[in-house]
């Protein structure tokens, strides 16, 4: 058996490919847009300017389902088995394809041969069935059909696409599946989706948005029908001399004359820095098809709303069906950098204990402008990080539970999540204030809903206590059950029970979006989630650029994290000597931390600040934490609240 040919992203033709024009996007891009981590390709088509910011977190998002499985074979963030793609592809090449079905009975000896429409319906029922059987994940899916819709459009017998076939003529090249091969370890946050995109573009956000719109009347559901038809596989009915199935759902407001409200409706809902727009000059100068549908004036009216607006141009060659010279063509960048919007900081739907929420304002002002990546290395309830001006974040933390929880919040749709929250509480027959009141309940605003949820959150606990942690739904059980506890907090015994009383407080409409804008910011930045103890975090293998904060257990508070020896002299010191190693290689980092506090001093801290006076500086805040715990009976004396910087 001949061994495979190889594929690359850029080996598809595709109608307004940026492929020749990557280099010109990319000299833009590194020379106007500083710090992007985070890059959205609205319009992706084949998904080749996404590809150009590897390893950045990158959204691809296309209307045609056809593009959108091969964005997930070339940038989803699954890996891959090479051995398994490349094995299915040397027998869907060795495949005779006599036989009949979909394709055979719909498209036989019209873009393709007869033979060739066999091995192509054979291929694709194939993949469909290995994939349900659990044969094949989901990315190796979508490689798969990736090759399968490349070798279709090489063969294809068009004058370029799918509008019509070429009558009469001979078959000469025959099917012949080359070997993708994307990288297997991309951006674990890469996302794909296959949505309209001005749907979806309220529901994300980003460093730099690049939008290549359909610049002119031709549909591209209608251009590319057939490999739309094979990637959906639904085996929809043809019709017409160009078999084409019924594209209704899928045309563009792009290609008509709502372009431009399009437009604007898209950019006035774009969360993001930047905005890069690509749009050639071929207004009026090619057929009433090829012209485009949004003018530059409207193009600078709209962008000029969001931002300051530059424009940037490249000669190229026009695509046209026919043999017209049109002369002067240009492919035209717009980038607006958008105006700031006042700052809104994000609180953690988790009361975790020494949050610095409040803390924000004088906590961030502090942190370098230039950092590339974060590291929130006791990230707790993650309201620095998700906080901070850096898209980058990698959030670590020593309690197992709390980060898994994390991934789950971030692994999860939102509406799933919240559909969970809602049947557990129904379930079991707790409150629900923000619908009902308390009056429902018996209850009083002042006094809480204890009363009311006692006995139903005991039972709850006692259900979810009895559960694996690695069982379905765990961690969302466990936040519900966080929901409902005292303070709102998270806290297990030696045994591993959670054993926190019930709390006066429910899902209220305050916890919902406290919830909700913070799965919205999780879900679309470049956050990663770790769990180990803080002294075997890679320091070495940092990037430069890359800045560490420590908000570690106070050694000389009382709070429940110093229970039962949680944290001594000894990790305090360990800690401090992991920030001198972490000056020593060149990173950045900040300390939060407290002098004193109750008549108590950390006679270590304000010696090794003493010792380091040269090298880091110690800025006093203005908070003290009267309120973060009910046992405190001096609460009109102040902690002395310091960071400590090294820059």
């Amino acid at each position: 058996m001949a061994a495979c040919r190889t594929l690359k992203i850029s080996s598809r033709r595709y109608l307004g490919s940026k492929y020749k024009l990557l280099p010109f996007i990319q000299r833009i891009v590194e020379e106007e847009c500083k710090n992007i981590h985070v890059m959205v390709d609205i319009f992706s088509g084949t998904g080749v300017v996404a590809s150009a910011f590897q390893g950045k977190m990158t959204v691809t998002n296309d209307i045609l389902y056809s593009n959108y499985i091969c964005n997930l074979a070339w940038l989803g963030p699954e890996t891959y088995r090479e051995e398994v793609i490349r094995k299915l592809v040397e027998e869907y090449n060795s495949l005779d394809g006599n036989e009949e079905n979909y394709m055979t009975e719909n498209f036989a000896d019209t873009y393709f041969s007869r033979q060739d429409c066999g091995k192509i319906g054979h291929i694709r029922e194939d993949i469909e069935a290995k994939f349900k059987a659990g044969q094949i994940n989901e990315r190796e899916r979508a490689i798969l059909i990736t090759s399968l819709l490349y070798a279709m459009d090489k063969i294809a017998n068009t004058c370029g696409h799918y509008d019509a076939y070429r009558k009469g003529v001979k078959f000469e090249k025959s099917l012949e599946l080359l070997l993708p091969l994307p990288e297997k370890h991309n951006n674990e946050n890469n996302k794909c989706f296959n949505r309209d995109a001005n749907e979806l573009v309220r529901e994300i956000e980003a460093d730099l948005v690049y939008i290549d719109p359909p610049y002119n009347s031709r549909q591209y559901c209608d251009t590319y029908h057939l490999l739309e038809n094979v990637a959906r596989w639904e085996k929809p009915e043809v019709e017409g001399v160009a078999r084409k199935m019924d594209r209704t759902a899928l045309k563009s407001d792009y290609c008509t004359s709502n372009a431009a409200k399009a437009f604007e409706d898209l950019v006035d809902n774009i969360q993001a820095r930047y905005i890069l727009l690509s749009y050639n000059n071929m207004a009026g100068k090619g057929n009433e098809r090829s012209n485009a549908k949004i003018t530059d004036q409207d193009i600078l009216r709209i962008l000029g709303k969001k931002g300051e607006v530059q424009v940037f141009s490249e000669s190229y060659k026009a695509f046209s069906a026919g043999k017209s010279r049109i002369s002067g063509n240009e492919e035209r960048l717009f980038l607006c950098k958008c105006f700031e919007k006042k700052k809104e900081y994000i609180q953690s739907p988790m009361n975790y204990i020494g949050g610095k929420y409040k803390l924000l304002p004088q906590i961030l002002p502090h942190f370098p402008s230039d950092m590339k990546v974060l590291v929130d290395l006791f990230c707790g309830g993650c309201n620095v990080g998700i906080n901070a001006d850096c898209k980058k974040v990698i959030f670590n933390d020593s309690n197992s539970r709390l980060i898994q929880l994390y991934r789950e919040f971030k692994k999860r749709d939102k509406e799933e999540i919240f559909n969970y929250i809602e049947k557990t509480i129904t379930h079991y027959c707790l409150s629900k204030s923000s619908e009902y009141g308390y009056d429902r309940y018996g209850c009083a605003s002042s006094t809480g809903l204890g009363s009311y949820n006692k006995e139903k959150y005991l039972q709850l606990r006692s259900d979810f206590n009895s559960r694996q942690q690695d069982s379905p739904d765990y961690y969302l059980m466990m936040y519900v059950l966080l929901i409902y506890s005292f303070n709102n907090q998270l806290r297990f015994n030696q045994a591993g029970e959670f054993n926190l009383p019930v709390g006066k407080r429910d899902f209220n409409a305050r916890m919902e979006k406290k919830l909700s804008r913070f799965l919205h910011r999780i879900k679309n930045r470049d956050y990663t989630y770790v769990n180990m103890d803080f002294r075997r975090f890679p320091l070495e293998d940092m990037e430069k650029g890359s800045f560490i904060y420590a908000d570690p257990p106070y050694l000389i508070t009382c709070a429940t994290y110093n229970e039962r020896s949680g944290w001594g002299e000894q990790d305090e010191r360990e800690l401090l000597e992991f920030l001198d190693r972490a000056h020593k290689l060149g990173l950045k980092f900040a300390l939060s931390n407290v002098i004193s506090s109750k008549g108590r001093k950390n006679d270590l801290l304000l010696q090794w600040t003493k010792q380091n006076k040269d090298k880091y500086k110690v800025i006093h805040l203005d908070y003290h934490y009267a309120n973060s715990n009910y046992h405190t009976k001096d609460r009109a004396k102040k902690a002395d609240e310091v960071l400590v910087i090294n820059y």
